[in-house]
């Protein structure tokens, strides 16, 4: 029994289904990333307006490292997906076919989802930069207030103008952190980029050496009947040489025979 699932497991109706499965769900993330990438460039557009809040901060989060993750995932299966030979397939070209198809997507994806990454931290960084510029010319201000609300004796609205500050700097800290993420998650996403580079060229590389090999069968045939027809010369030459000689053999004997028939009747 154990034999049998083995050698179905193995068989090529096993494989294709697995292939199939394979570029599937390849097929899904990549329609998730799009999706994912759409939803980001919406929210992209609202960082640093009056719609910018806590909560599209934390959306814009979520759905960035869900993308990154999704993006993680569709490359090794990716790279499972050529642990399935063509060789092995009842129609090895739709294979191919169906396998750069799939890389392609993904790669316009991937491109797509990293330019939304890069505008995302551009926005974040102008965003802080103009808040820290306006909170230094504000700064003057916020002590002036506390100054009179201190000459007014109002401790309630110093407190509560030190905690919005406060509170301020905190949110201000936390997008500098989630800059920082973002650039480290654009730095795995240009190496998703090398592996998958370097999964093409190596695809590239057995297609170049397929026909190498090709190339290099066809060269020795090539040599092979060459040097059958040189032989095939030197041996047509050989016969007329030898026959040449024959016939100049033949006529020195002749000659000498006369001589000789010549000098006996003298």
């Amino acid at each position: 029994m154990e034999g049998y699932n083995n050698s179905y497991q193995n068989s090529p109706s096993a494989k294709e289904t697995e292939f199939q499965r394979l570029a599937q769900n390849i097929g899904t993330n990549i329609q998730k990333i799009q999706q994912s990438v759409s939803s980001m460039q919406r929210m992209i557009t609202q960082i640093g307006k009056p719609q910018d809040s806590n909560q599209l901060q934390n959306q814009l989060h979520q759905i960035q490292h869900y993308t990154q993750q999704l993006a993680k995932d569709t490359s090794k299966q990716l790279k499972e997906m050529n642990n399935y030979p063509p060789e092995d397939a009842l129609d090895p070209r739709q294979w191919k076919l169906q396998r750069e198809r799939l890389q392609a997507d993904f790669t316009k994806a991937l491109d797509n989802f990293q330019r939304a990454q890069r505008s995302a931290a551009q926005k974040e960084k102008d965003f802080i930069k103009k808040y820290k510029n306006q909170g230094g010319l504000g700064m003057h201000s916020t002590e002036n207030n506390l100054i009179d609300i201190e000459g007014a004796g109002n401790s309630q609205m110093k407190t509560q103008m030190m905690l919005e500050e406060e509170q301020n700097l905190e949110q201000l800290q936390e997008r500098e952190r989630a800059v920082r993420q973002l650039e480290a998650d654009i730095m795995d996403v240009n190496q998703i980029f090398k592996d998958l580079a370097a999964m093409v060229h190596d695809q590239g590389e057995m297609v170049d050496s397929i026909e190498a090999n090709v190339e290099t069968a066809s060269i020795r045939v090539n040599e092979g009947t060459d040097q059958l027809r040189q032989a095939e010369r030197w041996q047509n030459k050989a016969r007329k040489k030898k026959i040449i000689l024959m016939i100049i053999g033949a006529i020195v004997l002749a000659i000498i025979i006369g001589i000789i028939v010549h000098s006996s009747s003298n």
